[in-house]
């Protein structure tokens, strides 16, 4: 996740920054428990994507559906 993202999102909501990592981490690992056909499409090293690797993922969607955002 970008250093910049988390802080902003620390910051809106009150937390710590490693709170933000841990629970975007902890979201994506529960998802990844019984991944359906969209979670097999994201890149990932391991069986479960990096908080980054999802975020990129989510990222190029948009930016592929919506090129002139």
């Amino acid at each position: 996740m970008n250093r910049k993202l988390a802080r902003r999102v620390a910051r809106e909501h009150g937390v710590s920054v490693k709170e933000v990592r841990e629970e975007c981490q902890a979201a994506i690992a529960h998802a990844y428990r019984k991944p359906n056909f969209y979670a097999r499409q994201v890149y990932s090293k391991g069986a479960t994507p990096t908080t980054s690797e999802f975020i990129a993922h989510a990222v190029g969607e948009v930016k592929s559906k919506c090129p002139n955002i």
